[in-house]
């Protein structure tokens, strides 16, 4: 298994936070968001990463290489990361999947037990949701069917039919990943569609009809563990008061 962590963008809304820093590597406890995530990919038995960077990109490998020598990364550049989204930087990873994946922002402070329960949740595909009726327009959010596979995803889902939000933690297999692949080289290379969240391509990977369900996403209900993403000013210090930055 590996884990690509999508950690190229510049963060205009933790400014002058981020002026120097990366917002992944923002102090957060005794250690910074990156530091945290890999962490706890690793603590669930992953250690080949596949790193797509981009603003201050040496910064955030020359910590990984210091902090973590004995781990497999990969490194790929984002060059444009100022005018494209997560799609492109997930876009730049196909080359390099080799097999089942966990796909992680690198903004989220998150307790390591969702990914344990990600894993063992009995899923091909599956990422998780913090189940709550507090959203807002801006989240990621998703309908579900009585048995909590995914119909609708994205900040468009009407807060009323949503279940909760997507945190930006998903584990994905193979087949999957070949669809959204497939649909990614479309929408950027004959489209030149490079400024959109990746979600917009799982809801148009789980539309499609195939015989065996395959490309179906579940939710992983993640409600009783502590996580939260970091966007603005307020967030981070918000997530100085969280128990998982002890």
């Amino acid at each position: 298994m590996q884990a690509i962590i999508l950690a190229a963008g510049i963060a205009k809304r933790l400014r002058p936070l981020t002026d120097d820093t990366p917002k992944c590597l923002l102090k957060l406890g005794n250690s910074n968001l990156l530091h945290k995530t890999v962490a706890n990919v690793v603590s669930n038995g992953v250690q080949d990463f596949i790193i797509v960077t981009g603003y201050r990109e040496n910064m955030i490998k020359d910590y990984l290489k210091t902090n973590f020598p004995g781990l497999n990364f990969t490194f790929l550049t984002n060059p444009d990361y100022e005018n494209n989204n997560n799609s492109y930087s997930l876009w730049m990873t196909k080359d390099y999947v080799k097999g089942e994946i966990l796909l992680l922002d690198s903004d989220i402070l998150f307790d390591k037990y969702i990914i344990d329960k990600l894993l063992n949740a009995g899923h091909e595909n599956c990422l998780a949701v913090n189940f709550t009726h507090e959203l807002d327009e801006e989240q990621i959010k998703v309908k579900l069917n009585e048995n909590n596979k995914i119909l609708d995803i994205g900040k468009e889902v009407p807060i009323a039919e949503s279940a909760g939000e997507s945190i930006g933690i998903e584990l994905f297999s193979p087949y999957f990943m070949k669809g959204l692949f497939a649909i990614l080289d479309r929408k950027i290379l004959k489209e030149n569609n490079v400024n959109e969240f990746y979600e917009k391509s799982f809801q148009e990977l789980i539309e499609q009809k195939n015989q065996d369900n395959r490309n179906s996403i579940f939710a992983v209900n993640v409600s009783e563990f502590e996580c939260m993403e970091i966007d603005t000013i307020q967030d981070y210090n918000k997530a100085q008061n969280f128990s998982i930055n002890e």
